[in-house]
C-alpha cells in the first residue's frame, strides 16, 4: 500500500496545481472576450462611425490593424497582454493608466462590502441555524432572499432615498466631498487611488470621516447582495454540522448548547463559505458597475459604464480582460486559504 503524502507535500501540490490552472482559465476568460468584442464589428467604426468620413475611419483601421486578419489581431491581442498592454482607447489614453487609477476604488468599494457582508451574513445565518423553523429564522431567510433578489440599484436608490435624502445622514454620492477629494489627491505624499488610505496617510480625522461617510451607503447597497448568499450558506452547512456524530457526542457529554455551535459545528459551518467567497468576489466586481453608476463612485464599473456609452470596445475590452484575470487569481487565494483551513481538500 502507498505511503500516504504528508501534509505539506499534498498542500504545496494542491497549490501547484491550482496555479497551473490560472494561465487557462485565464487564457479562456480573454479569450471569450475578445472574441466577443469583435462580435460588434471594429471598435473604430463602433466609435467614430458617423463622425468621421469613411475614408478616415479606413485610415485609422489600417493604422491600429484592424483590418488584419482575425487570428491576427488575437495574436497581437495575446503578446500584448503577456506583456501588461491592455491597448489604447479611442482618445489615446493607456488602458493600463485607467486601471491604476480607477481599480483601487473598485478594490476599496469590495473591501467594505465584503465586511458588511461579514458582519450581515455570518450572524445571522448562525442565528438562523440556531431558531430553526422559528419565526427568527422565518424572518432571517425572508430578509436574506429579497437581498439577493433585489437589483442593486434598487436598493442603492432605497438607501439613497432614506438616509441621503429623508434624513439627510450621509452623503448622497461620491467617493469623498469636492475638496476632501482634491486634498486627497494632492496632500498625500503617495497618492494610492484607495481614499481610506490617502485620509489614513495624512492623517486628517475629518478626512477620514468624510471618506468613511461616503463609503457607507455604496458598502450596503452592495453587500446585502452577497449577505444574502452568506446567511443560506452559513444556516444550511450549520443545520447540517448540528446533525453531525461529533456534535451528538457533544451534547452526550453535556456540553452546553452554545458551546456546542460556537465551539465544534460554526467552524466546520464557515468553510463552503470561504469556498464560495471566490465566486462572490466575481458576483461583487459585477455588481460594482452598478453601485458605482448608482452611486458616481468613479471606481472601474463606473469608468465601464462611460466607455460603454462611447462605445470604446478597447476601453471596455481591456476593463473586462483585467477584471477576468482579478477573478482568476483571487480564485487562487480562496483556494489557499481553503486548503489552510480544511486540510481534506489537499488530497
Amino acid at each position: 500500500m502507498a505511503a500516504q503524502q504528508s501534509p505539506t507535500k499534498a498542500l504545496v501540490k494542491y497549490l501547484a496545481i491550482r496555479a497551473a490552472l490560472i494561465i487557462p482559465t485565464v487564457l479562456i476568460l480573454v479569450t471569450v472576450v475578445f472574441f466577443f468584442m469583435r462580435v460588434t464589428g471594429d471598435p473604430i467604426t463602433a466609435a467614430m462611425g458617423g463622425r468621421l468620413p469613411l475614408d478616415r475611419i479606413e485610415a485609422l483601421k489600417d493604422a491600429a490593424g484592424y483590418n488584419d486578419p482575425i487570428i491576427v489581431q488575437y495574436g497581437r491581442f495575446l503578446w500584448d497582454l503577456i506583456h501588461f498592454d491592455f491597448g489604447r482607447t479611442t482618445d489615446n489614453h493607456a488602458i493600463s493608466e485607467i486601471l491604476l487609477k480607477y481599480g483601487p476604488a473598485t478594490l476599496e468599494l469590495v473591501f467594505w462590502a465584503l465586511i458588511v457582508a461579514f458582519l450581515v451574513g455570518i450572524p445571522l445565518g448562525r442565528l438562523a441555524a440556531r431558531y430553526y423553523n422559528k419565526w427568527q429564522d422565518m424572518t432571517i431567510r425572508t430578509f436574506a432572499v429579497f437581498f439577493y433578489a433585489a437589483p442593486v440599484f434598487f436598493i442603492a436608490l432605497l438607501l439613497k432615498l432614506v438616509f441621503a435624502i429623508k434624513l439627510g445622514w450621509l452623503p448622497i454620492a461620491g467617493r469623498a466631498s469636492t475638496a476632501v477629494q482634491i486634498a486627497l489627491d494632492s496632500k498625500s505624499k503617495v497618492n494610492t487611488h484607495v481614499n481610506i488610505l490617502n485620509a489614513l496617510l495624512i492623517g486628517n480625522p475629518d478626512y477620514i470621516v468624510d471618506v468613511l461617510k461616503h463609503a457607507v451607503l455604496p458598502a450596503i447597497a452592495l453587500g446585502l447582495l452577497t449577505a444574502g448568499v452568506f446567511i443560506r450558506l452559513v444556516r444550511i452547512n450549520l443545520l447540517q454540522t448540528l446533525r453531525a456524530d461529533f456534535v451528538t457526542a457533544a451534547r452526550a457529554r453535556g456540553v452546553k448548547e452554545n458551546d456546542v455551535v460556537s465551539k465544534h459545528a460554526f467552524r466546520n459551518a464557515l468553510i463552503p463559505v470561504v469556498t464560495v467567497m471566490g465566486m462572490q468576489i466575481a458576483m461583487m466586481l459585477g455588481g460594482a458597475i452598478l453601485t458605482e453608476t448608482s452611486f458616481e463612485w468613479q471606481g472601474l464599473g463606473y469608468a465601464l459604464s462611460q466607455y460603454l456609452l462611447k462605445r470604446d470596445f478597447i476601453a471596455v475590452q481591456g476593463i473586462v480582460t483585467f477584471i477576468a484575470c482579478v477573478v482568476a487569481v483571487a480564485s487562487f487565494l480562496i483556494d489557499l486559504i481553503n486548503a489552510l483551513i480544511d486540510p481534506r481538500v489537499r488530497y
